[in-house]
């Protein structure tokens, strides 16, 4: 899929009847087209509730979607699960029990908040899709050969 064909996808979003929300957003391809940059992704973080309004932007390395996919499959209550936390934004998911979740942005520049989200009792399973659909919307291109040597995956789309 080029770029200009692809639409925002939603890798994370948790809601609540009480108005709280979280959602990463993936916007596109960092670099699209450049090797080093090509697979890293876009993506807003949108965080609401009574006392915060935010958007702040992340990036999304292919490394990152993998650990998430590690993360939800062995998530149950006590468990947690993030995103990011090297390069700036952190975002982490906190089971609290089979109704409530925790849920942490950190962005060292500008905020840094927990929300409590009681999402629908499927949102891991409907995560593990999202997570599918973002990976269907850009999937990998680049292979690193060695240390800092990338290369175009033979047959890539772009």
């Amino acid at each position: 899929m080029t770029e200009s064909k692809s639409k925002a996808v939603d890798l994370i979003h948790l809601a609540d009847a009480d108005g709280n929300r979280c959602t990463v957003r993936v916007t596109g391809r960092s670099q699209p087209g450049v090797l080093t940059g090509h697979d890293i992704l876009r993506a807003d973080v949108l965080v609401s509730a009574s006392f915060v309004d935010a958007r702040l932007e992340m990036c999304l390395s292919p490394q990152d979607l993998s650990s998430w996919q590690q993360s939800l499959a062995e998530l149950t209550p006590g468990g947690h699960a993030s995103l990011g936390g090297d390069r700036g934004l952190t975002l982490g998911v906190h089971v609290n029990d089979e109704r409530a979740v925790s849920v942490w942005v950190e962005d060292p520049d500008r905020l840094t908040t927990t929300l409590m989200i009681r999402p629908p009792g499927d949102w891991i399973d409907e995560h593990r899709g999202r997570l599918q659909d973002v990976r269907q919307a850009w999937p990998r291109e680049v292979v690193e050969t060695a240390p800092l040597a990338y290369e175009w995956i033979p047959d890539h789309r772009y």
